[in-house]
């Protein structure tokens, strides 16, 4: 019965796990960014476009933590990705890598 139940719930957190597109739009990630990334936030981030996935993973985890205030952009940031968990971060920084 644990097996069964154990399961159920991962194949639930798969069904229900959003993809890099969708977190990336809900997140308003496209009117700093741009569609495809390739915007500079605010006129003053990098471009985040094609960015290697696990330094995304690692800003926006420390965004997350408040502890990286790249060009100004920290508590932005930090507000921003407050609620993403690790997967949806990851899901995320797969999709900014293949803009």
């Amino acid at each position: 019965m644990k097996k069964l139940l154990f399961i159920s719930l991962l194949i639930s957190s798969f069904i229900f796990a959003k993809s890099g597109s969708e977190i990336y739009k809900q997140y308003q990630c496209i009117g700093c960014h741009g569609k495809h990334g390739e915007k500079r936030a605010i006129g003053r981030s990098a471009i985040i476009a094609k960015q290697n996935p696990s330094k995304t993973i690692k800003q926006l985890k420390a965004y997350k933590k408040g502890t990286l205030d790249l060009h100004g952009m920290g508590a932005l940031m930090k507000k921003k990705v407050a609620n993403l968990t690790d997967n949806e971060i990851k899901a995320v920084a797969k999709y900014i890598s293949h803009l």
